[in-house]
């Protein structure tokens, strides 16, 4: 029988925490159709978006326990709306521990996910985003490892979009979150000019991409089915390749992944 997978509670912290444990928490919507990937559709059906954004996350969630084995790191899956915990069954590893949401604007839930994932008891906080199913293993493990070095700091993986896939710090610094222009191509250049502001030392990690329009689906099945898959950095993602590729077995490409002239 699966055990049950642990929701941490703000209210009664976990006593067993080990210290130094860094929290890699991956911000997740329950992936129901019509609520999550919408600007996927089309080409994709809504279904066919909601059961692309369990790839991503399956992907996600193996990438990172595979970065952090051996490491002083888990994965949570910071996760909304609650009342939903059962949807993550089967899709994030049985290692992930889970945490609500709280907050309404964007900013307010990632403040609050920081805050939170802190006072359960973790010694450093990533947040990671769950629409870049190919980002490098490494990427994850050189944050863990940059957060367990001495000294304050954060940890900051942009995205070629403008905004960021990943921010990790030792400690919460609020302001990171205020008065930015989510959903811009200014996150990641006002949020560094936050860091700046507070005297911040940054971690760069590589720069990776988004997947969330037509676009960027024809630059991910490239990057997963295309003639120099498994050439570059990227992690191999295959629940999210097997998926893409049984669209081009039974249709052919044109849908998803339209010839480039």
């Amino acid at each position: 029988m699966k055990a049950v997978r642990r929701v941490l509670d703000i209210h009664a912290p976990q006593a067993s925490m080990p210290d130094g444990l860094c929290a890699l928490g991956v911000m997740t919507k329950a992936p129901r159709a019509g609520k999550v990937k919408t600007r996927l559709s089309p080409p994709l059906t809504l279904s066919e978006a909601a059961e692309l954004n369990v790839c991503f996350l399956r992907d996600t969630g193996a990438a990172i326990s595979a970065a952090t084995k051996d490491t002083a790191a888990r994965g949570v899956g910071v996760y909304t709306p609650v009342g939903e915990e059962a949807a993550w069954t089967g899709i994030l590893p049985d290692d992930f521990d889970l945490i609500a949401q709280r907050g309404h604007e964007f900013g307010e839930r990632l403040t609050f996910a920081t805050e939170d994932l802190f006072r359960c008891g973790f010694a450093s906080v990533c947040l990671i985003d769950s629409d870049s199913p190919t980002v490098p293993q490494l990427a994850y493990a050189s944050a863990v490892t940059a957060l367990h070095e001495s000294g304050n700091r954060i940890v900051f993986g942009p995205s070629d979009d403008g905004g960021y896939y990943l921010i990790g710090m030792k400690e919460i610094h609020r302001e990171l979150f205020q008065a930015i222009e989510w959903s811009t191509d200014r996150v990641a250049e006002q949020t560094l000019a936050r860091a700046a502001e507070l005297k911040l030392k940054v971690r760069m990690l590589p720069t990776w991409y988004d997947v969330d329009d037509r676009t960027t689906l024809q630059r991910l099945c490239d990057e997963l089915l295309g003639p120099s898959r498994g050439d570059g950095e990227g992690y191999a993602a295959p629940s999210t390749r097997d998926y893409l590729a049984t669209f081009v077995k039974n249709e052919g490409r044109d849908r998803i992944w339209p010839a480039t002239t």
